[in-house]
């Protein structure tokens, strides 16, 4: 079997260059790191990962605990997640906690006693047990997604990487407000999540912005699936006054709310105007076309990892709170024309980047 030595002699340079390449460790000039590279593909050089941890105390590993794996933004996240992490040397360990805060914290623990470097979490709406577990143990952690209340004095250990969710769900109400309509609901997340209030305090600012008020009549939790939002557009639905426009925030959510129209016999953009957060695959394959907003899932998943790269590289590092832009694909199912132009595709979003004092 070779070793470094082997693949040392081989390219013509030192031991230590070889581990700089393998390990990233420090720059190497272009031509020299070829021929490192050229060397370990010749000679069929591997590492030895489980040597190398025990001199380092690092496995090369990162933890991933996300819920709703089949749901295709965090399909998108966890790509995103995956591609980082190998690009970079580094193997994954997934789990999902199902968005239940005890089953959270336990698939955590598994997954810090199986010595992953550090873990990357979409946190449930009341992650404290998983919290104080993290903590207690000087866990580096990424909180994805779902942005946390961190205490001030554990703050250093935590960072966030999520999508801004405000600005956008205002974005969609005022565009529905803007083509006439005056009743515009909700079908909100699950209470407790960040993203939820984000979003319902983005559809507030909407209406404000557009002069309407708000009717707490018109807002209706779906809990985030779409057996829920289901339920929640049809009470939303058997108003004495309905909407006559729907805002989803999310897209399991959007699936349930066009059930529920569909078994009413109700369509869309005739009966009522639809926009939804989340875009996904076959949006632009409805009849209508759904009016979306679309999260940047892989950025979202490679941000976490670079963020928590850093970390681990250097644990003095201020906590980081970074938000992704998202973008706009206006369609057809608010009620507007065909665009005659292919609709806005994701672009690769701008992150904005905080430090936590």
């Amino acid at each position: 079997m070779a070793t470094m030595a082997d693949v040392a002699r081989r390219a013509g340079v030192s031991v230590a260059t070889v581990s700089h390449v393998l390990n990233d460790t420090r720059p190497v000039l272009p031509h020299t790191r070829q021929a490192v590279l050229d060397a370990i593909e010749e000679l069929g050089y591997s590492r030895n990962a489980l040597a190398r941890s025990l001199v380092t105390s690092r496995t090369r590993t990162l933890g991933l605990a996300v819920s709703a794996i089949s749901n295709p933004y965090f399909t998108e996240i966890l790509q995103g997640v995956e591609a980082a992490a190998v690009k970079r040397g580094y193997g994954l360990l997934i789990a999902d906690p199902h968005d239940d805060p005890e089953h959270e914290r336990a698939v955590v623990q598994l997954l810090h006693e199986r010595r992953v470097d550090g873990v990357i979490v979409a946190p449930s709406a009341a992650p404290h047990a998983l919290l104080a577990y993290l903590r207690r143990h000087r866990v580096p952690t990424v909180f994805l997604d779902r942005v946390v209340d961190v205490p001030p004095d554990a703050a250093w250990l935590f960072d966030q990487v999520s999508a801004d969710s405000t600005g956008p769900t205002s974005r969609l109400v005022a565009h529905l407000a803007e083509l006439g309509h005056r009743r515009i609901g909700l079908v909100a997340g699950r209470a407790g999540f960040s993203t939820t209030r984000e979003r319902v305090a983005g559809y507030r600012d909407g209406l404000t912005a557009a002069g309407l008020p708000y009717d707490a009549r018109l807002l209706a939790h779906g809990d985030s699936e779409s057996a829920g939002a289901a339920r929640a557009t049809a009470g939303l639905l058997s108003l004495a006054e309905p909407p006559t426009a729907l805002v989803t925030a999310n897209n399991a959510m959007t699936i349930g709310a066009l059930r529920a129209l569909r078994d009413r016999g109700l369509s869309v953009p005739g009966d009522l105007a639809l926009c939804c957060f989340d875009d996904f695959d076959w949006a632009d394959l409805f009849t209508p076309r759904l009016t979306a907003v679309a999260q940047p899932g892989r950025e979202l998943g490679g941000h976490a990892v670079r963020v928590l790269l850093e970390r681990l590289a250097d644990p003095g590092l201020p906590a980081r709170n970074v938000r992704l832009h998202c973008t706009f694909a206006h369609r057809t199912s608010c009620g507007c024309p065909d665009p005659s132009r292919t609709p806005e595709a994701p672009e690769a979003p701008e992150a904005m980047e905080r430090t936590t004092p």
